[in-house]
């Protein structure tokens, strides 16, 4: 079977700035794979390039088989309605750094909406979904908590739950431990960590090494908007090639 992520030529750059520069990667299906590399090489655009949150300005990116962003029309292509897009999205569950969640909506609501609007479930029924989900992540005492009541550490398990509301073919973290107090990155993690043991295809944007180490199959390090390195943890994070590598390992060991 094809990769679930194929990434042909693609190049996104912002007025003179080149965050990306023809990369080209797959991503197989099941597999864990990490980004690494300094603020600004490109990993965060990367990623909203896959699900469409930036157009790419050249280079194709197709997720399970399906060109993401496009249709084929003979030899061209024809971008997508927003309601096309809205729907393909859906199948590209992303987390981020920030939590996003509505502030005025119960952990139970901000988990079963996306469900109920875009894919149409009905209320009963994304909310069982919902309350399976929050069961999974270990907040099933929180359903009628709202957003401010919880931790970061919750918050983030919270949207978690809801992008696996959307029952995603592919999961894409933005450092989604970043803006968390140190004692609470470890809760977040363990949930990422059942989701990579489950089988979840997965591509992480993380500074947390030791993540990477345990859970990553693969590991691509970034810099300038190319892969300079890529290989299993073992091999890029403790044995780099590359001398952008290892001053970037030294630098985040340090």
């Amino acid at each position: 079977m094809a990769a679930m992520l194929q990434a042909r030529g693609i190049k996104k750059a912002f007025g003179p700035l080149t965050v990306l520069d023809g990369l080209d990667f797959d991503v197989e299906r099941g597999e864990v794979v990490c980004l690494l590399g300094p603020s600004g090489s490109g990993k965060s655009t990367l990623l909203r390039c896959v699900n469409r949150l930036e157009n790419p300005d050249e280079g194709v990116i197709s997720v399970d088989g399906e060109l993401v962003g496009y249709r084929r029309a003979g030899d061209q292509l024809q971008e997508l309605s927003r309601k096309e897009l809205a729907g393909q999205r859906s199948h590209i569950g992303m987390v981020f750094q920030r939590f996003n969640l509505f502030p005025h909506r119960t952990i139970l609501e901000n988990v079963a909406e996306g469900a109920r609007v875009v894919k149409k479930e009905t209320r009963e029924k994304a909310a069982e979904h919902a309350r399976a989900l929050l069961d999974r992540v270990g907040l099933a005492d929180k359903v009628d908590a709202y957003p401010n009541h919880l931790s970061g550490g919750q918050q983030q398990r919270v949207a978690i739950a809801r992008a696996l509301a959307m029952r995603p073919k592919l999961m894409l973290f933005d450092e989604p431990t970043s803006a968390l107090d140190p004692e609470l990155v470890g809760e977040v993690l363990a949930v990422m960590k059942d989701l990579a043991r489950e089988g979840m295809t997965m591509i992480v944007v993380t500074h947390e090494m030791g993540f990477a180490r345990e859970v990553a199959d693969r590991v691509l390090f970034m810099d300038g908007g190319v892969i300079v390195e890529q290989g299993p943890p073992g091999d890029v994070i403790d044995n780099p090639q590359a001398e952008r590598t290892r001053s970037f390992l030294a630098r985040v060991a340090a």
